[in-house]
């Protein structure tokens, strides 16, 4: 069981969460700069991409990684989100894309990463049809200037996630929670800027190909048994992935979705209404997409839960602390026998198995999907001679890729495979606590040293087996 040669083997990062430089250089604002003042941690310098880009893209190549994930700032091009450009950050990217060719790396760039220009979301992120439209004419400029060093182009990073942790969780700003009526909005108003600009990128006649990622967690009942629990993790479900998956795989929202969103709005007191004509953009978007991003790191076990909203985030790396149990839908639970991160995200690489199966099956979308994020987050530190030996990293990738492969070999046609993340970055609400690179950086003098899986990730490419 080996991975064709073809198959890409990447590695990812994101703007905000490795530039530094976060309010320099022309750089506007976004949520995440005044929010984090308030805590114990900022953005900068993270791992000071923006100097090191070299350092890294070298790195990359010289472990045989041939692909990386990059996002654009969306306020480095457009500080308030739309109106004046700042064309310092516009060539900081030339620069970056020109070293991936030198170096012989594939750049796939996503163009939302959580990072809305403030000036937008404080006008109500994609709540805002304003926030749509500036979304579209920014991506737009973005397929036209870079049209001659990218190829592979992404929407959005993770609609589900900026949803619920924005007006559910309430650990992203505007720190708002158990407003399932925002989070569903807000979803749909990401999936028409979504569609927006996939049409415009198809309708230009560029080269390239564009998709959209999405944090996929397969929901099984506690109790397979229980008819209640069946229930229960059936409305995670579409809560979190079927409603996406619609929107993008079939570019309208089935009955079946309709109904259970519906229901869960009437419980809590909300409601959803879209304009026809978004459908009509999206089902031209579903037509025409390249591939489908998904990015894994757990599964769900639900239960019934008949309460009220209790979620705990564990943002520490406390283990045992994090609750979640949302009115009308369920409590996710903590399984015997599975385990679990110092996050409290259960390891189960079946689920990513399970998921592929799905969407191959209930879409029947063939055209191809990557696993654009997949990786270990772990308290970890360096020896005095410069050694990380991350084992539990290696046996985490290995037996997700090694679930990847039955998937494949049973003939779902995933393209390839980003491990999450190149090297150490900040890591939102959790700060810098939370390494998942295969490379560590140290923070204070912003060097990189290979971690044991770095190494192995190198084999792996190299001789196309696990």
């Amino acid at each position: 069981m080996k991975f064709s040669k073809d198959f890409v083997f990447g590695a990812a990062t994101a703007a905000y969460q490795c530039e530094g430089e976060t309010r320099t250089h022309g750089k506007g604002k976004v949520a995440w700069d005044d929010y984090l003042e308030k805590g114990n941690f900022q953005a900068d310098k993270a791992s000071d991409f923006y100097h090191q880009y070299p350092v890294d893209l070298h790195l990359a190549k010289q472990f045989g990684i041939n692909a990386l994930r990059i996002s654009i700032a969306w306020s480095r091009i457009f500080p308030y989100g739309e109106g004046v450009l700042n064309q310092e950050g516009v060539d900081f990217y030339h620069h970056v894309f020109r070293q991936c060719q030198k170096e012989g790396i594939e750049p796939y760039v996503t163009l939302h990463h959580f990072d809305t220009p403030l000036a937008l979301h404080e006008r109500g992120d994609f709540l805002n049809r304003e926030t749509i439209d500036a979304f579209v004419k920014y991506a737009a400029f973005c397929f036209k200037e870079y049209k001659d060093e990218v190829s592979y182009w992404f929407t959005f990073n993770e609609v589900w996630p900026i949803a619920t942790n924005q007006y559910i969780e309430g650990v992203f700003p505007p720190c708002i929670t158990y407003d399932i009526s925002k989070a569903i909005s807000s979803m749909h108003g990401m999936m028409v800027a979504h569609a927006k600009a996939v049409n415009i990128f198809k309708s230009c006649g560029y080269k390239g190909q564009i998709g959209i990622i999405h944090s996929l967690e397969t929901k099984y009942p506690y109790d397979p048994t229980n008819t209640d629990d069946i229930r229960a993790a059936k409305k995670d479900d579409i809560l979190a992935n079927q409603f996406l998956l619609d929107a993008t795989l079939l570019g309208y929202y089935s009955e079946e979705t309709l109904h259970t969103i519906n229901e869960l709005l009437d419980l809590n007191h909300g409601s959803f209404h879209y304009d026809k004509r978004d459908i009509a953009e999206m089902k031209e978007a579903a037509n025409q997409i390249d591939y489908l991003g998904m990015n894994y790191y757990q599964s769900n076990f639900v239960r019934y839960y008949d309460g009220e909203n209790e979620i705990v985030h564990n943002g520490t790396g406390e283990k045992g602390t994090k609750k979640f149990k949302l009115k009308g839908v369920g409590e996710r639970v903590i399984k015997d026998g599975i385990p679990t991160t110092d996050w409290d995200w259960l390891i189960y690489p079946q689920g990513m198995y399970d998921m592929l199966m799905r969407i191959s099956k209930q879409y029947a979308f063939t055209k191809g999907i990557y696993i654009t994020e997949n990786g270990l987050g772990k308290k970890e530190s360096m020896s005095d001679y410069h050694i990380v030996d991350d084992e539990s990293r290696i046996d985490y990738i290995a037996k997700h890729l090694t679930w990847l492969l039955k998937a494949i070999n049973e003939g779902v046609c995933v393209k390839g495979y980003f491990v999450w993340s190149l090297m150490d970055v900040f890591s939102w609400s959790n700060g810098y606590n939370k390494r998942y690179g295969l490379f560590y950086t140290d923070y204070p003098t912003q060097k990189r040293y290979p971690k044991a899986s770095a190494y192995w990730y190198k084999r792996v490419i190299k001789n196309r087996e696990i």
